[in-house]
């Protein structure tokens, strides 16, 4: 449904901004890419060539991806080449691995203040950083908030889905 010229348009902002969080453009490039594509799945043949980059490239920047949790290797039938595509819900995905995250630097800020003195610059710091992952994880409950939005928008607009 979308024209190439917005595909293209819209893959290389998603990477601009994408790379302005410190990551590589071309993983932007081909999280963007997936992002908006329809089909059941992209082979990294397509990918290189739809984003003018190698595939060696495609192959370092797919893997990543994947470990990343933002991107999944699917199979056709009757076909034993990888293709890739990213999930519905790539978003609640992150979430999961972003609590993950929190909670293990709210584990580490609280370990780390039994190692520095009371009240000291280090304390100050080292406490707002256990409060603050811990204020994320107990006051948003990101997942669980995102998983509500989505039924009721869902419940909301079935006809758009």
């Amino acid at each position: 449904m979308a024209t190439d010229q917005f595909v293209e348009s819209f893959v290389e902002r998603f990477a601009n901004y994408w790379q302005t969080r410190g990551a590589p453009r071309i993983e932007g490039l081909i999280a963007g890419y997936l992002l908006i594509n329809d089909s059941p799945g992209v082979s990294a043949a397509e990918l290189a060539e739809a984003l003018d980059v190698s595939r060696g490239a495609v192959s370092n920047y797919t893997r990543r991806l994947v470990d990343l949790g933002f991107v999944r290797r699917v199979r056709k039938p009757g076909d034993r080449a990888h293709y890739f595509v990213m999930d519905a819900d790539v978003w609640g995905g992150f979430l999961e691995s972003e609590h993950s995250y929190l909670e293990s630097q709210r584990g580490l800020a609280t370990e780390a203040l039994s190692h520095v003195e009371p009240g000291s610059p280090a304390y100050q710091r080292v406490l707002n950083m256990r409060d603050y992952m811990g204020w994320i994880i107990d006051n948003r409950m990101l997942r669980s908030e995102w998983t509500r939005f989505k039924t009721e928008r869902d419940a909301a607009q079935p006809d758009q889905l």
